[in-house]
């Protein structure tokens, strides 16, 4: 599963709006497809793509005690990424089941078993996971490997519209200050104690991610920026003494959280980035998913409208002090890992409009020259937040 499609997939699927077709946006933003499903010989819905129903069901009925078949299977998410399916009992029990994406099979078993060993690590910390239930390694099972884990029911705020949810501005900013302490709950964590210690390389993250992203950079640009070599070559000058690593979960931000209906944090999902590294990657590329309501210099870019744009949610400096209060790290180098983000962000969105243009996701319309835009108004971002540094 590739690093870029799993971040660029969110992504693009909250911008479609801003210039793409609503059915090429359907790829990244993969509506549940429950309805697709036809009936079969025996009567049951037709399990949908990706699912074996016999495979899983026997694995189901040697692993899961008291499930009652038949299981119903709905597609809740994926396309790119690892996909999530929602697995229903016939005395309506629930679970979510977690597999590679169709057709990608390089390194997808690593992946499962990875990302199944991430939560399962956490689960008896104080860090917000599903419940796992179990992972099958075994191919033959369902084509791929896979991992169950209980459903967790609860709302997501992937933008304005879902931020209704929470009407009271006093429950926004309650949900806003939850995202900091969650992310020093996680950052708390002690890898080597709960068997994560070999996870990832602990030394010179942030060297090992401008080498790869530069390197992508160079397969995959449509154009020279020179905002983009620029940035690199300045951050690779001076990257931070980094500290004791810890668990770095690669994508965080307020749409990977399923919240309870009173705004606390059920669960921090999508965790198939997780590594081990420099803690503020993730801080750093928390304020970029985090604009400020009224920015229109220091951030040119917000990626869609999200969520805490509604009133009532904190400021980014009001997350920033609310991280640095309570995991007592010192930020002063938050802005270079702020440019990181930025820039990582507008390589990852070149490949995604180099796709387009190159026809891999069917014909261009004019719409895909946004993202072009957008790859140059990120970059900008990220020399400005580097000078800043």
């Amino acid at each position: 599963m590739s690093t870029a499609k799993a971040i660029a997939k969110p992504i693009v699927s909250r911008l479609a709006s801003d210039g793409l077709s609503r059915e090429r946006a359907r790829e990244y933003a993969c509506e549940p497809m429950g309805d697709e499903a036809t009936d079969s010989p025996d009567g049951a819905a037709a399990a949908p793509e990706g699912i074996d129903r016999s495979g899983v069901e026997a694995w189901f009925s040697r692993h899961v005690p008291g499930v009652e078949l038949p299981l119903a299977f709905e597609r809740i998410a994926g396309g790119h990424s690892n996909l999530t399916y929602r697995v229903t009992d016939a005395a309506g029990r629930r679970w979510a089941l977690r597999r590679p994406p169709l057709g990608k099979r390089l390194g997808s078993a690593h992946d499962m078993a990875r990302e199944h060993r991430v939560v399962s690590a956490l689960g008896p910390t104080g860090v917000p996971v599903a419940p796992v239930v179990g992972l099958c390694e075994d191919d033959s099972v369902n084509g791929a490997p896979f991992y169950a884990m209980e459903f967790v029911e609860g709302p997501i705020l992937r933008g304005l519209a879902e931020a209704e949810a929470f009407p009271g501005e006093g429950d926004r900013r309650a949900i806003g200050e939850r995202v900091a302490d969650t992310l020093v709950a996680i950052h708390a964590v002690d890898p080597d104690a709960v068997g994560l210690g070999e996870l990832g390389r602990k030394e010179d993250y942030v060297a090992r991610q401008l080498r790869r992203w530069q390197g992508q950079w160079e397969k995959s640009k449509t154009r020279e920026l020179a905002a983009i070599d620029a940035v690199h070559e300045r951050l690779a000058a001076r990257i931070p003494a980094q500290g004791p690593a810890t668990i770095v979960h690669g994508d965080y931000r307020l749409d990977n959280m399923i919240l309870t209906p009173a705004g606390e944090v059920a669960a921090v999902v999508d965790w198939e980035l997780c590594t081990l590294g420099d803690p503020l990657a993730d801080v750093g590329l928390l304020m970029v998913y985090w604009p400020d309501r009224g920015e229109d210099g220091e951030q040119p870019v917000a990626l869609g409208q999200p969520a805490n744009l509604a009133p009532g949610f904190p400021s980014r400096a009001e997350l920033r002090d609310r991280y640095a209060e309570r995991s007592g790290r010192d930020l002063a180098e938050l802005d270079f890992f702020v440019a990181l983000g930025y820039w990582k962000l507008a390589i990852i969105l070149e490949g995604v409009y180099a796709r387009y243009k190159a026809g891999g996701y069917g014909k261009a319309d004019s719409g895909v020259e946004y993202f072009a835009r957008l790859v140059e108004r990120l970059a900008e971002a990220a020399e400005t937040a580097e000078r800043r540094g």
